[in-house]
Parts: structure tokens; C-alpha cells; sequence
């Protein structure tokens, strides 16, 4: 098959599927969770504690990297965002064979399988048992307040245009709104409450895996990208795209729903049109603080327009996968 046929069918997939498609690198990107691959139910977040010292909690962060390859993440004291006490954690590889992972480390095994992680010691003891958990942004269906200019409830796309591709933005068969869409109203100093779901993409890595953005009228950032697992950069989920990198990584794996609530400052611009204060940002990410009051010194690449001190819309940015969309709504600053 000719690539441009095969680029064609994949457009063609991620406009009208609402459960499986082919992003923009040919790879295959699944977009509900109940039409995955077998190794979905493995990729996940463990957390348990020591046997012989409940007050030690271990975490484990497990990404499926296709045909049942896995890569373990390790973290002393919790999750991200959640008693993680910061210091990088062993990474380790693994492939799933008679039903589990062996994740063979320098400081212990863990085997995985059947929803739970075994710890062993180098010895062979067991020491502890990780469960998996499910975790659950703090503001995820957050109700717009009164005043609220709700931009997407899923009851249609009025609220959006498609960006660059013209006419009405996209909405799927199950109500959600999809990747590449710009608000037609503009906004200046303003709050954001947006919800978004990643596709998960086994085969493909780096910024070709659930890429999208959440751009502040159109000209600023906030990454969106399957960061599970991952170091946490500015060009990864919860970045400040080629600015700052957010305090922790809080992506959770893909298919999970997740929130930013963005509190965003528009630049400001004197009568000759001259930049004399920059933007400034705060990002909540599934609740958790990871941009506090940040200066934007810059416009993001491939954003909608440069700078300027007119007012910009919404843009969730059309990266070639199928991100999904809902509850969208912002408030105006006075």
C-alpha cells in the first residue's frame, strides 16, 4: 500500500472511530477502553506497603510498549502527586509471558499479573504486595460556575470551528468533541476547566504517542502527550511547551480521563502594540499544583497567531491522534 493511502485511511479512521484508528506515524491508537489489546489491563499504577514496615509505601508505574513488552517505573513513598518523595525511581524492562511480567531489578523483582504486583527481595522473599489502584482527577465532571461560558457540554459544536480544515468542529458518536478544534469566542484573562482523554498507542513513543495541546488564545501551551511513566519535560504532558516543565508529572495512564484547571493572565501590549508584561499561567493538573504563577516569555510554535493584544481562542491542537474532549468551559476575568 502507498503511504499516501495509507495516510488517507488513517484520517479517514480517526475522523469517524470512536474505538480504534491509526495516528499519523501508521501505528495503531485505541480510543475506548473496552476495545483494547490484552496487554491494556497491565499497564497501570500498583501502590502497597512493606510486610515488615506498613509506614513504607512502594509505587509502580507500568507501561505497555506493544506486543507484550512492558516497561516498571519505581517510586519511594507514593505515586506522583500522591506521597512520591521525589527521587527517580528504577526503570525496568520486561516481556509478559504464562499469563505475568517478571521485572527483574537491582533492588528486587516484581511480578505482575492478575491486578496486583508481588515484591520480592534479591533473596526471593516475598516483601510486599502492590494493588493496582485507579486513580481519579479531584475535579473531573467539575460543574461550570454561574457566569460560566460553556464552550462544550457534549450536547453539540456550536461552540467550536475546525482549525484550519474550516466548517464545524468534530463531535464523535459517543458526544465528545475531538482533536483540532478552535472556540469561536475569544478570551483575554480567563479560567479554563478543559477534560481530556489520550488514546493508548503501544507502538509509539515519544511525541508521536496522544499528542495534543491546550493552547491559551491559541498562542500559549499547556502539552498534552501520553507522558505515563515518563520523566516529566516541558514537552510532556502538563509542559509549558519549550518554557518549564510542570512539578510532577501527572499524567495518568491513557484512556483515563483527565482535567487541567488553568488560571491564565494575558500578555499585556502598549497603544504601538509593544509588549510591556508578559502572560502568566498556573496549572492544575488532575488537582494537583505543577505551574505556579509562571511568566510566559513567549508565544508556543504552531500556535493559532503570534502574539498580540487582541483576545484568542481556545485551541486544542490537532497533532494526528485522537485525543477526545468534554466539559469545557471558562470564565472571564473583569
Amino acid at each position: 500500500m502507498k503511504l499516501t493511502t495509507r495516510l488517507i485511511l488513517a484520517l479517514i479512521a480517526l475522523s469517524f472511530s470512536t474505538t480504534l484508528g491509526y495516528a499519523a506515524d501508521g501505528n495503531v491508537a485505541y480510543t475506548d477502553p473496552d476495545y483494547v489489546d490484552s496487554d491494556f489491563e497491565i499497564q497501570g499504577e500498583y501502590v502497597g506497603t512493606l510486610h515488615d514496615d506498613p509506614t513504607h509505601t512502594l509505587a509502580v508505574q507500568v507501561i505497555a510498549l506493544g506486543n507484550k513488552k512492558f516497561r516498571a517505573v519505581g517510586f519511594e513513598g507514593g505515586l506522583p502527586g500522591a506521597g512520591w518523595n521525589g527521587e527517580a525511581g528504577e526503570q525496568v524492562e520486561a516481556t509478559l509471558k504464562d499469563g505475568f511480567v517478571t521485572f527483574a531489578g537491582d533492588h528486587g523483582t516484581g511480578v505482575t499479573g492478575h491486578g496486583a504486583m508481588v515484591v520480592l527481595s534479591g533473596e526471593g522473599d516475598q516483601i510486599a504486595v502492590l494493588n493496582k489502584v485507579y486513580r481519579k482527577s479531584p475535579t473531573l465532571g467539575k460543574k461550570p460556575p454561574k457566569g460560566a461560558v460553556v464552550l462544550f457540554d457534549g450536547s453539540g459544536v456550536d461552540n467550536f470551528v475546525r482549525h484550519r480544515k474550516g466548517g464545524p468542529a468534530v463531535m464523535t458518536e459517543d458526544g465528545l468533541l475531538t482533536q483540532g478544534s478552535n472556540s469561536k469566542q475569544t478570551f483575554g484573562d480567563h479560567s479554563v476547566h478543559v477534560e481530556f482523554r489520550l488514546p493508548y498507542m503501544p507502538f509509539s513513543r515519544g511525541q508521536g504517542r496522544g499528542n495534543s495541546g491546550c493552547y491559551l488564545q491559541g498562542r500559549y501551551e499547556v502539552q498534552m502527550l501520553d507522558s505515563f511513566g515518563l520523566a516529566g519535560l516541558d514537552n510532556e504532558c502538563g509542559g509549558l511547551y519549550s518554557v518549564s516543565k510542570p512539578a510532577v508529572n501527572m499524567c495518568l495512564p491513557p484512556l483515563t480521563w483527565q482535567t487541567y484547571d488553568i488560571d491564565f493572565t494575558a500578555a499585556r501590549f502598549d497603544a504601538e502594540g509593544n509588549k510591556i508584561k508578559n502572560a502568566r499561567i498556573t496549572v492544575r493538573h488532575n488537582g494537583v499544583l505543577i505551574h505556579d504563577d509562571v511568566e510566559l516569555p513567549k508565544g508556543t510554535p504552531a500556535g493559532v497567531s503570534g502574539e498580540g493584544a487582541a483576545k484568542g481562542p481556545l485551541h486544542l491542537q490537532d497533532h494526528g491522534n485522537p485525543v477526545r474532549y468534554r466539559n469545557v468551559w471558562v470564565v472571564e476575568k473583569k
